[in-house]
């Protein structure tokens, strides 16, 4: 142990004849002490001062020694606390290094064993004070390691978005009728998402989800994704595939196994007349039931090879009307609930491709390969995936 010079002592005693004692008896042996005959007059000086240890009387008249432990330990938690009883008060004693003394002193004073509890006292307390100091800088280290290693995790997903961003606008690049449709999916869906109160941990993967929705097409060929007619029962089957494939693909990536479950489901119906597994109501996944409609809603809006795009009034009547067939009620109810101006707003957000022009007030002009029926567009753009 460093020399005590160091240490400084208060002791407190109502006793004037004690405290010179010791003191006489701590400065002799090297501690710089001082003494207060009063619990107050202790308190008042432990607010201005800082003390390494205080011996303090148990009782004395006004604050008691228990009662001086109790404020120290509030305004000094890191001073050693000694209380001095009486033969008859040991319990009293051993009860107040319950309550936080660091050792208990039995009068009459035995100036050897004052020290050893003094000495001793004062080493736990330094060993107290370099673990607290072991810990902060532990603490401190861990938390600049948790910042850079959150840092270095953000800047590695928003790489992974930027990547999965970049690949979607190619995949909608391939079909000239659909720049854009991912990212507008994807907003739509969090649109929807926030009216529904959908849990925030699962929002990235319904992005990532309906970012992606379509890259199973990857493996459809040219001659049936880009096919200006209706589809026959075997290019139907072949465009269908796509889901699967999808989710194969998605799948096998960590970070997009969870997403993959809405690129599998997202052409389910809630009435289970969808496909590949025919799943109904809450079997499919809520991610999936909200990008269904957000899907919908750019479909029918978008210039498609085999028909022109329709307004919003057009989307909203038609996803109104599939309420409870294709669609989720209560995913339909939500976004119905959002003004037209918030879609217009997503929509010009992305707009940037020359080929996208949307006229939300007017009607679009007619085309020849357009259907009969609204329910049409649908069905077709259903086939197309």
């Amino acid at each position: 142990m460093s020399s005590t010079l160091q240490f400084r002592v208060l002791v407190v005693d109502d006793d004037a004849r004690i405290c010179g004692l010791l003191t006489h008896e701590l400065n002799l042996s090297g501690f710089k002490s001082q003494s207060c005959t009063s619990g107050e007059e202790a308190f008042k000086l432990i607010q201005k001062e800082s003390f390494d240890a205080i011996i303090s009387d148990l009782t004395m008249p006004g604050v008691s020694g228990m009662e001086l432990l109790e404020l120290t330990r509030s305004i000094s938690p890191r001073t050693a606390f000694l209380i001095a009883t009486g033969v008859n008060d040991v319990a009293v004693g051993v009860a107040a290094m319950k309550r936080g003394a660091a050792d208990y002193i039995a009068k009459p004073f035995e100036m050897e064993a004052v020290l050893m509890s003094l000495r001793r006292a004062l080493e736990v307390k330094r060993m107290e004070a370099e673990l607290e100091g072991y810990r902060l800088r532990l603490e401190n280290k861990v938390e600049q390691r948790t910042k850079q290693l959150t840092a270095a995790m953000q800047r590695i997903e928003v790489t992974y978005d930027e990547t999965l961003e970049a690949l979607a606008a190619a995949l909608d690049l391939r079909d000239n009728y659909t720049a854009g449709h991912s990212r507008r999916v994807s907003l739509y869906s969090l649109e929807i998402a926030r009216r529904l109160d959908f849990p925030s941990d699962q929002c990235k993967d319904l992005e990532r989800g309906a970012h992606l929705h379509d890259i199973g097409k990857i493996g459809i060929p040219d001659s049936i994704l880009l096919k200006p007619s209706k589809l026959t029962p075997e290019e139907t089957a072949t465009m269908q595939a796509h889901v699967r494939i999808g989710y194969e693909l998605m799948s096998r990536v960590a970070f997009l196994a969870s997403a993959a479950e809405i690129v599998l489901t997202h052409q389910e119906c809630f009435d289970g007349s969808g496909y590949p597994q025919g799943l109904a109501g809450e079997q499919i996944p809520l991610g999936a039931r909200i990008f269904a409609v957000a899907d919908t809603l750019d479909a029918i809006m978008s210039d498609r090879p085999y028909r022109c795009g329709r307004p919003y009034a057009v989307a909203r009547a038609e996803i109104a009307r599939e309420s409870g067939t294709q669609f989720d009620p209560q995913v339909v109810a939500a976004f119905l609930s959002v003004p037209e101006e918030t879609w217009v707003k997503i929509r010009t957000a992305v707009a940037g491709d020359p080929r996208e022009r949307w006229h939300p007030s007017t009607e679009r002009p007619s085309s020849k390969r357009r259907t009969a029926r609204v329910g049409g567009l649908l069905e077709r753009d259903a086939q197309a995936g």
